[in-house]
């Protein structure tokens, strides 16, 4: 018999237990809202909100309904930039990091 655990459990978990994952998903999150991928980075930060912060406390920090934030970081979301950096801010002073952008010439 095989044991399966659910993907997003298991990235929930060890978000929640290993600070460098966590951190290694914001910056993943971000890069990819610059690389032009704001699909997947949604889906990336509302996989790390679930392990670090929470929607509920999300809401509270961010003066934004749950509801709101929830379909904001969906398939199918279209949050304003505004929303986005109270998201990446509360998330980022939730995991202590700060973001440093550096220009890279392309190939």
């Amino acid at each position: 018999m095989v044991l399966t655990r659910d993907f997003k459990e298991t990235v929930k978990e060890r978000a929640a237990r290993d600070p460098a994952f966590a951190k290694a998903m914001l910056d993943e999150a971000a890069t990819a809202f610059l690389n032009g991928e704001p699909h997947v980075a949604r889906l990336i930060l509302r996989d790390l909100v679930n392990a670090s912060v929470g929607f509920e406390e999300l809401a509270t920090e961010t003066n934004r309904p749950s509801k709101s934030l929830h379909r904001m970081l969906s398939e199918k979301g279209n949050p304003s930039m505004d929303n986005l950096a109270a998201i990446f801010g509360a998330v980022r002073k939730r995991l202590g990091v700060a973001f440093e952008a550096r220009a890279v010439e392309a190939a």
